[in-house]
Formats: C-alpha cells, sequence, structure tokens
C-alpha cells in the first residue's frame, strides 16, 4: 500500500495537470500517460486506452502499442460491460473484459480491467487501464473517480467557457464598432460589461440621405441572459426600421415580441431617436434615464416619453422634438456610469457627468467619450464595473 501523504501528493499533481493542462487532439491521452507515469508503479496501473463514443458504439482512438492489436476495436453501447460503467460511472472488473479473447495472456501475472466515463456536453469518452497483481481497491477507487470528476469539470468548464467566447464575439459583432459618417457630426460610442458579455446596447441606421437612425438601451440585468435580450432587440429594430416604418408602431411591435418571448418577466429601457442633417432630432424614450442636450452653456434633459420595453403587452408612448444647434453636444448613458459607486456608496450621477461633459466641450467626441468612462472608473477607484456601462456621444460641429 502507498503512503497516504506520497499518495495524495502526487494524486493533487495529476488533478493540477487536468485543471492547467493545454487542451487539444491529445490532452485525454496525455492524462492517461501521466497517471500510467506518476501512479503507475504505486497502483499497479499500466496500458491506459480511450475509447470514444460515436452514436451507438465506443470506438478504440488512443491505446499503447503493445496492447493495440489487443484490444477490441469497437464496442456497443449495449454491451454488458458499458453499460456496468454507465451505470457506475467507474468499475473494475474481475477479468480483462475489453481485450479480444477477455483472457488475461499471463497467467502469471494475472490482470484485470478498469474503466470510468468521462463526459463533455457534446461528447463521452470511456478510459480503459489494465491492473496488475497487486493492486488495492480502496486506492483505485479514490484515484480513478479522482481522475474522473477533474476531467469532467475540465471538459465542462472549457465547454462553457467557449460558449461564452462565441457569445461575446455574437455580442461585439452586433455592437457596431465604427460610428457612420455623418458629414457636420461627430459620433462615439462604447459599451463596457460588467461580465464576459453585457446587457446595454446602441446601433445606428442609415435611413436615407438625409437621416440617421441611432439607439442606445439597457436590458434588466447583466451577463448571457441579458445579453440574449440584446440580440433580441438590435435584430428586431434592424428588421423594423425602415423609412416607411414609424418608430412608434416598430417599438409597439418589438414591445410585443418581448413580452411574449421567455423573457416575459425582463424588460429593456430603450432610447430611439432619428437625426437629421439640418439637426433635427425625432425621438422616443422607453424609459431610458434622460439623454443630455447642452448647447455649451445650458443642460436639456430628454425625459422618458413612455415605460420600458416588455413590462407589459401594450406599450404606452410617444415622439418628442428637440433640435441640436451647431456646437451642441448630445450625451446618452446607461444605469452602469451614472450608478458607479465610490468607497463611501455615493453614486456617480448626472451632475458628476454633466461636469465632464462642461469641462470637455471643447474636445472632440471620441476624446469627451475616453474622458467620461475614465471620470466614472476613477470614481469607483478602478474596482470591476458593478453594471454595464455605454456612453453614446453625438456632437454637431
Amino acid at each position: 500500500m502507498i503512503e497516504p501523504k506520497i499518495f495524495y501528493r502526487k494524486l493533487d499533481f495529476l488533478q493540477n495537470k487536468i485543471g492547467l493542462g493545454k487542451t487539444g487532439k491529445d490532452f485525454l491521452f496525455s492524462i492517461v500517460k501521466e497517471l500510467e507515469k506518476t501512479l503507475g508503479k504505486d497502483l499497479k496501473i499500466i496500458n491506459g486506452s480511450i475509447y470514444e463514443r460515436v452514436e451507438a458504439e465506443y470506438f478504440l482512438i488512443s491505446t499503447s502499442p503493445k496492447i493495440e492489436n489487443v484490444l477490441k476495436s469497437r464496442i456497443s453501447i449495449d454491451d454488458p460491460h458499458i453499460q456496468l460503467v454507465m451505470k457506475s460511472m467507474t468499475y473494475i472488473f474481475d477479468r480483462p473484459v475489453f481485450s479480444t479473447d477477455g483472457i488475461e495472456d499471463n497467467v502469471n501475472d494475472y490482470k484485470t480491467h478498469a474503466a470510468f466515463l468521462v463526459s463533455s456536453p457534446s461528447n463521452e469518452w470511456i478510459f480503459v487501464f489494465e491492473l496488475k497483481s497487486g493492486w488495492i481497491r480502496e486506492e483505485i477507487d479514490l484515484c480513478l473517480n479522482a481522475i474522473r470528476t477533474s476531467l469532467n469539470y475540465r471538459l465542462i468548464s472549457e465547454s462553457v467557457q467557449n460558449e461564452l467566447e462565441q457569445a461575446v464575439q455574437i455580442q461585439q459583432s452586433l455592437l457596431p464598432s465604427i460610428p457612420p459618417n455623418i458629414p457636420g457630426f461627430q459620433i462615439a460610442a462604447k459599451s463596457q460589461p460588467a461580465e464576459l458579455v453585457g446587457g446595454d446596447l446602441y446601433d445606428y441606421y442609415v435611413l436615407d440621405d438625409n437621416t440617421l437612425g441611432f439607439c442606445i438601451g439597457d436590458a434588466s440585468g447583466h451577463g448571457l441572459p441579458a445579453a440574449l435580450m440584446v440580440r433580441d432587440v438590435i435584430t428586431g429594430l434592424r428588421m423594423g426600421l425602415e423609412k416607411e416604418m414609424k418608430m412608434i408602431h416598430t417599438l409597439k411591435k418589438l414591445n410585443s415580441v418581448i413580452y411574449q418571448s421567455v423573457y416575459s418577466a425582463k424588460f429593456v429601457s430603450l432610447f430611439y431617436a432619428e437625426l437629421e442633417r439640418n439637426g433635427s432630432l425625432l425621438f422616443a424614450n422607453a424609459g431610458h434615464p434622460a439623454p443630455l442636450l447642452f448647447d455649451g452653456e445650458k443642460f436639456q434633459s430628454l425625459e422618458p416619453t413612455g415605460i420600458v420595453i416588455g413590462a407589459f403587452p401594450n406599450l404606452e408612448i410617444s415622439r418628442s422634438y428637440v433640435k441640436i444647434p451647431p456646437g451642441s453636444i448630445f450625451v446618452s448613458v446607461t444605469d452602469g456610469i451614472l450608478e458607479r459607486k465610490n468607497r463611501r456608496s455615493e453614486l456617480f450621477e448626472v451632475e458628476r457627468l454633466k461636469s465632464v461633459i462642461k469641462e470637455n466641450k471643447d474636445e472632440n467626441a471620441d476624446t469627451l467619450l475616453y474622458r467620461i468612462f475614465e471620470s466614472a472608473n476613477y470614481f469607483g477607484k478602478g474596482k470591476k464595473w458593478e453594471d454595464d456601462a455605454t456612453v453614446l456621444i453625438i456632437k454637431r460641429i
């Protein structure tokens, strides 16, 4: 019997290898070889092999060259030995059942098979080892179960991480990276998610040569559920907004879709506007924090003209109008900016936002965007963002 302290230290080493090792084509078999190298002599474990499930069969994909012609190359999922492994997750047989003849090859060194099941969200594998004479059941059970659990966790975690990374890429592809070039205006926007993906959104819509549509919004919550709602809102607006399609009709239709979806308990605040080259701005504000219009001396707040989208079956909302004179700055933000907290739990709030706009009124839109994020981040002492933060700026030059 191996000394417990040594056994646990080696097992911990193996689990760290699984958790930190570079994954790829040979990752699983590299763990097999590492197990044999680290604990094979102590636990009497040799000749590790891997079967991969393909539909209703398991196919041998990795094994030791010494036994590649001895093991069965494929086994049905209905095989009783496979069923034992699938039921128990880890199983020690009384004979080498995965061999083509099922008989030990050397009566002076009796061998048997131990196997365990590993799965990811998309696949399954059965790991098979030969056990030489002298093995101890408690040690084998503890070792193989620990390795199985660590592998399952790594594969599932990596799959989830891959899904999140894909979600990040999808969201990044939805949010425009470059603003449209509209003569007479500077446009800048940025979204900072609190997690890998966020619930804030902004978008632009070139409706014709004279009119630019744009929006900024904030889905309730954050993380993946909010990001999925962002996808639905952006897709819905892009499909619904045309020059002939009135904004109120489009927003009401979007409200109906969001309310009836699986996110019916969720909602999104949304500011949508159509800007003409002469500075005329027609807008509808569905419960979004009032954007600011600064003419160089005073601020005007573009207050909500209706409730948030998705909260109720019928959306009551109207349009409003404002003029953006030359030299004026339009700034819209989400709650992540306004509700940024310092160490005393004070909020950044709209007055601090106004101060940043005043102090940087002569800067271009990109610089002003940077200064707003810089000020809010400094106010929060650089700590992690608690909520998604987005800023959209339009400056008429």
